[in-house]
Order: structure tokens, then C-alpha cells, then sequence
């Protein structure tokens, strides 16, 4: 930066005015939806000539028809996407000739639904910065959707205003560290304001990361509580593949999925297709993995979590990756981008574990407000034998015996249905679990390849997963 002027840029106005003071980042502003929040801390902190080519704001619908062409949609990835194809495309057409020797040039667009005043908004918004690394250089991309936290308007507007800067000053100075971009987005907010639960980084300056990894960093980050893998392995929306939809959630460790787990998914579709409420031709399945499973078994949470996408996908599933360690929490998370019906099939030596009261010791209600929680949100769970692992023989729910304690609530859910038990596989496949298997693959024991599906068998063997060695 050729201007000596100190700046604290640790601080939002600071990132703000180092920008100011750069001629050598310059770019326009194009804000939808709650004002012109990030555009204004350039020209609150002085100096935003030498940021600012031109800001703007198209907030009735046919003047932003008028610039960005017709959409459906006004607060979606492809009205932000139009919206950085015009600005930026109208920055080189303007300006390349005359300065794009010397300046590297910048378009940062936002569409956003903010709190309203009948306060019944979903708020969130897309945000985007399409930008060159030097001058005359290809542009890159990054783009994101966030939701915002806190419940008055104007405390929204100013967190959207931080977090544009931050992903402004993130692309100018950041973009050879994607990772530090990324933990960067949050200074000066903190993790209660904003969430962002997707994020997709494009372009020559982003050739070596893979956003599956960079979603996983979100949660790890504490950007966001959960992040969601279509069965294709795209990063995408929670609610591009949730809204108004039956859900089945298992979770597991999945290192790597087993002929159990692919048994387990296949008798919970069964169970809630055969519901008469449940459109089964609209059931989603996925496969959920915590992040502290994740930080328990390996020391570097990075390759193996992609050998475990790699494989879920191989399985045609889809993925939800979440900070959450409790059931409830995870039942919560999928009701709030409305999932339609929720059932969650879990093997009966964890569903013991349900219902042990300690566990849930940080709760003014225990146990009984967990199950509140859980059921609160219509949830039944599907119950699959496993081996007793002390004695090795097959448990079923029709012979399972809880505590005193607990046994009154136990038999209220298995009499309203709220708890189901499953049929299912030989015990001799049951005694197999991903542990065994993944040291099998490790030692080369062609045993592992006949508890797993014949997909999943091949893309281990491709990709060289879980030290696969071939």
C-alpha cells in the first residue's frame, strides 16, 4: 500500500479506510434490500474516492428488472449473480482504458431480506465480490448466503454493513489464504449476529480449494452451526434441499459407510414412506457427521473428511456436517428451514444412550426437556438392533429394558409412536462396524470390501481412501 498513513485494521472503519487509502483496489457497489450498508462505512470513514467507482441501490422491483434483467426471485444466488455480471462488466467497459494498468478492479453486489415491520421476515441475503488479484488479471469470485440474528432491522443492516467489509478487505488482502479469509468474515461481529451457511470460492486465484473443504471450515470456524453436501457433492443451501420436505436424518461416523448404515437408511425410507401424512416420492436422506466426531478420530479433520464425502457421495447420499452433538439440536436446525417430517433411525445402543439423564446435565429440564425438545418437533426415531458390547448378543427394541427412571417416558413414546423399532441384517454384519473396516483398508484385509456397497468399494479403491493402498 503506497499511503503511509497507520490504520487500526483490526476494526471495521479501519479495514474501511486502509481500502480508502489503496488506489490500487478500486470497484463499484451494487446493495438490494437493506440499505446501502457497506458502501457507507467506505464514506463514513473519509477518503472513499479511492474505493468507490460508483454505488447503488435498485430497490423497486422493475428498476432493478430494468438493470439486471427479470427474476422470480430478488434474494437469490442468481439475482446476485446477475447483478456482479452487470456491475463488473460495466467497470472494465468504463474504466479499463484509463486506469486498469494500475488499479485491480472490483464489483461487490448484495441482495438481502432484512427484518420488516411486521417482523415475520426470513432474513437472510446473498453476498458476492467478483474482483481481479492485480491488475488486468482474471477475475475471481466469491460468493455466500447468510442469515442474520439479530431481531431488530436496523441491528441487521449494521452487521450486513461489517460483514461486506470484511469480505471486501478479506478478497484484497486475503485471497492467497482462503482460510484466513474466511475466519476473517466475522471480526468485529462475533457468532450470535450473523451465520453463513454457504460459501463458494471461484476462479484462477482459487484453483487448489475445494469449497466442500471451505464449508467444513465454516462450522469449524463457527460461521455456521451446519453445513449440507448434495448427494453429488455440491455445497448448497440447507433449504435448497429441506423446504416442505420429509427428512431422515442418520448419523454416524461413516469411515467409511457400511452395508449397516446402507440397511438402516433403506428400512427408515420404508418406515416413513409407508406413512399416509408422508409424500415418500419427496423424501430427502441424509447422512450426518459432527464435527467433534470428526476431531476425535483424526488430529487433521481435512483429507479424511473429504475421504468420507467421497465415499458418501460414491453411496448416492447426501451429507449434513453440524457443531450439533445432540439430537434435539440437530431436530431443531432441520425444522427451522421446515422440513416437513422428520425421523431419525439410530442403532439401539445409542438410543439407550438417549435416555440416559446425565447426558443432558446443562439442561434446566434434563432429560425430560431434551425429549420435549426432540418431540416438539414431531420426530420419530426408528430403533435398529445392534450386539450388546459386553455380551454380544442381538438387542431388539420389543425386548429393550431401560431404568425405573426412565421407563414411564419410554413407554409413553413407543405408545404414541414417537419411537419405532426396525428389522434388521444378520448378526454376523451387525458385528462389522466402520472401526473394523477401516483397519482392514489399512491393512490390506480384503475382508472390508464385503461390508461395504459394491459404489463405495470402487471409489475407495480410486480415490486411494482411508489409506487404501490397492
Amino acid at each position: 500500500m503506497p499511503n503511509t498513513i497507520k490504520v487500526d485494521t483490526k476494526t471495521t472503519g479501519g479495514k474501511a479506510l486502509e481500502l480508502n487509502l489503496d488506489p490500487g483496489f478500486y470497484g463499484s457497489f451494487a446493495e438490494i434490500g437493506a440499505g446501502q450498508e457497506v458502501g457507507r462505512w467506505f464514506f463514513r470513514v473519509g477518503g472513499a474516492a479511492g474505493t468507490i467507482a460508483k454505488t447503488m441501490s435498485a430497490y423497486d422491483k422493475k428498476v432493478s428488472d430494468a438493470i439486471y434483467g427479470t427474476g422470480e426471485r430478488y434474494v437469490s444466488s442468481g439475482r446476485l449473480i446477475a447483478m456482479l455480471d452487470h456491475e463488473y462488466d460495466l467497470l472494465l467497459e468504463r474504466l479499463d482504458l484509463e486506469r486498469g494498468g494500475e488499479s485491480a478492479f472490483f464489483a461487490f453486489a448484495d441482495t438481502v431480506a432484512a427484518q420488516n415491520y411486521a417482523g415475520d421476515a426470513d432474513c437472510n441475503g446473498w453476498m458476492g465480490i467478483r474482483f481481479q488479484t492485480h491488475p488486468q488479471s482474471e477475475a475471481n469470485q466469491i460468493l455466500l448466503h447468510t442469515r442474520m440474528l439479530d431481531q431488530e432491522g436496523f441491528d441487521q443492516q449494521e452487521a450486513l454493513g461489517i460483514l461486506g467489509v470484511n469480505l471486501i478487505y478479506g478478497a484484497a488482502r486475503y485471497a492467497d489464504d482462503p482460510e484466513r479469509l474466511l475466519g476473517s468474515l466475522l471480526d468485529d461481529l462475533g457468532r450470535r449476529r450473523i451465520e453463513i451457511d454457504m460459501v463458494e470460492f471461484t476462479g484462477s486465484a482459487f484453483s487448489e480449494v475445494d469449497n466442500r473443504l471451505l464449508s467444513l471450515r465454516l462450522v469449524e470456524f463457527g460461521l455456521s452451526q451446519a453445513a449440507m453436501f448434495s448427494a453429488s457433492g455440491e455445497v448448497i443451501r440447507p433449504s435448497e434441499l429441506l423446504y416442505k420436505r420429509p427428512v431422515i436424518l442418520q448419523r454416524g461416523r461413516f469411515r467409511p459407510p457400511t452395508s449397516v448404515h446402507s440397511d438402516i437408511e433403506k428400512r427408515a425410507k420404508e418406515r416413513l414412506a409407508a406413512d399416509p401424512n408422508v409424500d415418500a416420492g419427496r423424501i430427502v436422506s441424509l447422512l450426518g457427521i459432527s464435527v467433534s466426531e470428526l476431531r476425535a478420530t483424526v488430529t487433521d479433520s481435512g483429507e479424511d473428511f473429504l475421504d468420507r464425502i467421497e465415499a458418501l457421495n460414491a453411496g448416492n447420499h447426501s451429507v449434513l456436517v453440524s457443531n450439533y452433538t445432540e439430537y434435539y439440536l440437530v431436530a431443531e436446525y432441520l425444522a427451522r428451514y421446515s422440513a416437513a417430517e422428520i425421523a431419525l433411525p439410530v442403532g439401539i445402543m445409542n438410543f439407550v444412550e438417549l435416555f440416559r439423564e446425565g447426558r443432558y446435565s446443562d439442561l434446566s429440564g434434563g432429560l425430560l426437556e431434551a425429549m420435549g425438545r426432540l418431540m416438539g418437533q414431531g420426530v420419530q426415531i426408528y430403533v435398529y438392533p445392534g450386539l450388546d458390547p459386553q455380551t454380544g448378543e442381538r438387542v431388539e427394541l420389543d425386548g429393550l429394558e431401560l431404568s425405573a427412571e426412565v421407563h414411564t417416558l419410554f413407554q409413553y413414546l413407543l405408545e404414541r409412536g414417537s419411537v419405532q423399532g426396525l428389522e434388521g441384517l444378520p448378526d454376523e454384519m451387525l458385528s462389522v462396524g466402520s472401526d473394523q473396516i477401516y483397519a482392514w483398508i489399512g491393512e490390506g484385509d480384503p475382508r472390508w470390501e464385503e461390508n461395504v456397497l459394491p459404489g463405495v468399494v470402487r471409489a475407495i479403491k480410486a480415490g486411494n481412501l482411508f489409506g487404501y493402498q490397492g
